[in-house]
């Protein structure tokens, strides 16, 4: 009798771990990697999100916007985060492979140029800056400032913001094989934070005290300059998906977009949302 009872017993929890275990492997996974810029944005309401509909797991990481869309082209993740449009060689590389990729704005950031706290300048003009990053101009004093070598910190080419830096101030020019290339924007900040020669330049969401903005042509950056493109690095970040966001990203997308909750996410994190609120 007990060893029927014993049977009767493992064979009910058995089939309850079977019955159980499609309900424990429901959760669909989004896979979500792109620009380090728009990362802080995605994690802060990726929680939230998750939260919310547990049914929906996401695996968020970084690693530049042009190394995101390379991923969304291979088919290795659903979503891709990018700081930058996308090139017309990435989208037909995309159709040979019969991805369409799509563009979602979620944000507005402002690219800033930043030196160290202990820089006096506070003001330079685009060709100012263009003429630091192509090498012509290499000391502070040129600029109004000290007499000291300035070093240039950039980001490295895979990344979005890098794009739109050459694109907004350096065109036609180039930036300097000289500049010490940093691969987020936390690093950027590391870098010029621990040098007070060095000049570098972030998203707005990455602004903090242990570095300090510079004014371009006299304006300041700010969430009201960059949303009317008075600001001369305003842009937009984006999401890329294979086609029109559909079942669970498109569930994401409306999240990132909704005012009272992925756009409230995007001020959080020091980003401008789409309605300036």
């Amino acid at each position: 009798m007990k060893r029927t009872l014993f049977i009767t017993l493992t064979a009910l929890c058995f089939a309850a771990a079977i019955f159980a275990a499609p309900a424990a492997a429901a959760a669909e996974e989004i896979i979500i990697t792109g620009s380090t810029t728009v990362l802080p944005v995605m994690q802060k309401a990726g929680e939230a999100f998750m939260a919310a509909d547990p049914g929906i797991s996401l695996s968020i990481s970084g690693g530049g916007s042009g190394n995101g869309i390379k991923a969304l082209n291979e088919g290795l993740c659903q979503v891709a985060m990018s700081s930058r449009d996308i090139k017309e060689s990435e989208r037909k590389e995309g159709k040979g492979k019969g991805v369409n990729a799509v563009r979602t704005a979620i944000a507005v950031d402002a690219l800033v140029p930043v030196v160290h706290p202990d820089n006096p300048v506070k003001n330079l003009t685009v060709e100012q800056l263009r003429g630091i990053y192509a090498g012509r101009i290499t000391k502070w004093k040129e600029v109004g400032g000290k007499d000291e070598n300035i070093v240039m910190i950039s980001r490295d080419s895979s990344s979005g913001t890098f794009e739109t830096w050459q694109e907004l101030i350096m065109a036609p020019d180039r930036t300097a094989p000289s500049a010490l290339s940093q691969a987020s924007n936390g690093a950027v900040v590391q870098a010029v934070a621990g040098n007070r020669r060095a000049v570098g330049y972030i998203g707005f969401g990455y602004l903090n005290p242990s570095v300090k903005k510079i004014n371009v042509n006299g304006l300041e950056a700010t969430a009201e300059s960059a949303l009317s493109r008075k600001w001369p690095i305003a842009r937009e970040l984006y999401v890329f998906t294979n086609g029109a966001p559909a079942g669970a990203v498109k569930k994401l997308t409306d999240y990132l977009l909704d005012p009272q909750k992925g756009q409230k996410a995007v001020a959080e994190t020091g980003y401008i949302p789409l309605s300036g609120k």
